[in-house]
């Protein structure tokens, strides 16, 4: 224990995006992580959209790590971790929400154990669940790296009007992630089906 200066420069970003499909959310994660770094090979992507973020390789040689299901939250871990002994500079999870209610992830794990109880309790399920949840959210806020995750968004359809007509728009609306995952973040963005950023959290008062 020591006492120091506090400096900007010293602070990992923990960021998150969270959008439906189609809001741009890989191809921006890239460029922000460019923007952090200044240098694609000090990237890396954990990805567990089919290779999609591969799509972008034209952005630069960025480095990517790639995830099948089940999207166990230990895998995430394990990536983690091999992204920082490989001395990357950002890691992006593209995609955050598959470790909470992807196949394999913690809403299946507490299916599962709440199945194997002789009389079932969803609440006491919980127990075995949520520590492999903690462990995933400590490996990406104590990472060494700047991480941003992508989260997608449920999507709904509103109604708009486009030149005197009614027409359905696809917005998205809350990230699919456990409750209270933002307070971990650094800053929040939420990005809609044009492509915008809005802010909904920013610790750094650059946003």
């Amino acid at each position: 224990m020591h006492l120091e200066k506090a400096t900007r420069k010293q602070a990992k970003i923990k960021m998150s995006l969270a959008g439906s499909s189609g809001s741009g959310k890989t191809y921006s994660s890239i460029l922000l992580a460019y923007g952090l770094t200044g240098d694609f090979s000090k990237i890396c992507v954990i990805d567990t959209e089919n290779m999609s973020s591969s799509l972008y390789s034209h952005l630069g040689s960025f480095n990517v790590i790639n995830l099948s299901a089940p999207y166990h939250p230990d895998k995430y871990v394990e990536a983690i971790k091999l992204a920082e002994n490989a001395g990357m500079e950002v890691i992006i999870i593209d995609n955050a929400t598959h470790a909470w209610s992807g196949k394999g992830g913690c809403l299946e794990l507490h299916e599962k154990e709440t199945a194997k109880m002789r009389i079932p309790n969803s609440f006491t399920a919980w127990a075995n669940v949520t520590p492999l949840y903690q462990k995933y959210i400590d490996a990406i806020v104590n990472s060494s790296c700047h991480v941003i995750c992508n989260l997608r968004s449920k999507t709904e359809y509103v109604m708009t009007e486009r030149n005197g007509k009614q027409v359905p728009q696809k917005v998205g609306m809350a990230p699919m992630i456990k409750d209270g995952f933002d307070f971990e973040m650094t800053m929040s963005f939420d990005l809609d089906q044009h492509h915008k950023a809005f802010c909904t959290k920013d610790r750094t008062c650059l946003f």
